[in-house]
């Protein structure tokens, strides 16, 4: 990976507000890739080249204070992007590295919503690789960052993540609170009046978080109601990936509730859903969540059949 200290000082690159908003458009194409259209490595490697090659060496240069501010700021969208799609696939330790970048990126341009933006990232990288403590410390930070801006898509994101980070300490109270101000906070959503990187802060993703940390703190039944919305909400965008990971959050709360056909039922339709979209690294965790569940009922011989399609397609590449 590239850093910003390391970017090629010594190719010639100049660049213009034309040549920003050149790359705030690819940054757009970029980013439904990865939300529409499941993102994958290959994906992930052609953002990481764009950055590469053609973003960070225009840091390099003298331009203009409007030019320049506004460099560091797409530099900073891109590099959150490069570093989110590394993270789906998988390759947390790079994704950190650009995740950090781009924080800097961010501070270098005086963004703090976008600053706040890349803490929510990092925050759901903590929690998801079991450090729910950073995850809820990040969350916080991010808050605070926001305070006298308005900024409610951020805002209600890093919500999300906090009540993410406090489901998985087990902190059910709090973490009931928390959603509720998540939801007051995405009411206030007006998408015209936001960010094009915070055009995927919405029904599908919101209520598919919260559904994760319903599932969590032991409330299949809303658990169920939210994820449900989630991938109804997915189903419209035709947004695979993000259905997929909503779906499995419906078997799961089967599972919670003992109800065995249904989770059969729900994990196949998951599978169902992400086939033809690229694996990602948190399918393959909720996948392999929703195997750990269906340990006791392998007296059951639907449940064995859906065990092996799970580690014929979601597991596999994991083996490889």
């Amino acid at each position: 990976m590239t850093s910003l200290d390391a970017a090629d000082a010594g190719r010639p690159a100049h660049a213009d507000m034309a040549a920003v908003e050149s790359i705030r458009n690819m940054f757009g194409v970029f980013q439904e890739m990865d939300v529409i259209q499941g993102g994958g490595d290959i994906a992930r490697r052609t953002v990481a080249q764009y950055l590469t090659e053609h973003v960070l060496p225009l840091l390099q240069e003298s331009h203009p204070e409007p030019v320049r501010q506004a460099l560091f700021e797409v530099a900073a969208e891109q590099t959150y992007l490069a570093g989110w799609m590394a993270f789906d696939s998988g390759q947390h330790g790079i994704a950190q590295r650009y995740l950090i970048q781009s924080l800097r990126l961010a501070d270098a341009a005086g963004n703090r919503m976008l600053g706040a933006h890349v803490l929510a990232g990092l925050s759901d990288q903590a929690t998801q690789l079991g450090h729910p403590d950073e995850g809820l410390r990040l969350a916080r930070a991010g808050r605070h960052g926001l305070r006298g801006l308005r900024a409610p898509a951020a805002l209600t994101d890093l919500y999300v993540l906090e009540a993410r980070a406090l489901s998985v300490l087990g902190r059910s109270t709090d973490t009931a609170a928390t959603i509720a101000q998540a939801e007051k906070t995405f009411d206030r959503i007006n998408s015209a009046n936001e960010p094009e990187w915070a055009k995927f802060i919405d029904e599908p993703y919101v209520t598919g978080e919260i559904a994760n940390s319903l599932r969590d703190i032991g409330d299949p039944t809303e658990a169920h109601r939210y994820a449900r919305q989630s991938v109804e909400a997915a189903r419209k965008q035709n947004r695979g990936r993000r259905g997929a990971l909503s779906q499995t959050v419906v078997a799961v709360s089967f599972t919670q509730q003992n109800d065995l056909e249904g989770a059969i039922t729900a994990g196949h339709t998951a599978i169902d859903i992400a086939a033809g979209v690229p694996i990602s690294a948190r399918y393959v965790t909720a996948m392999t969540d929703l195997r750990k569940r269906l340990a006791p009922y392998q007296h059951n011989t639907h449940a064995r059949e859906l065990v092996s399609r799970i580690d014929r397609t979601a597991l596999a590449t994991t083996a490889a």
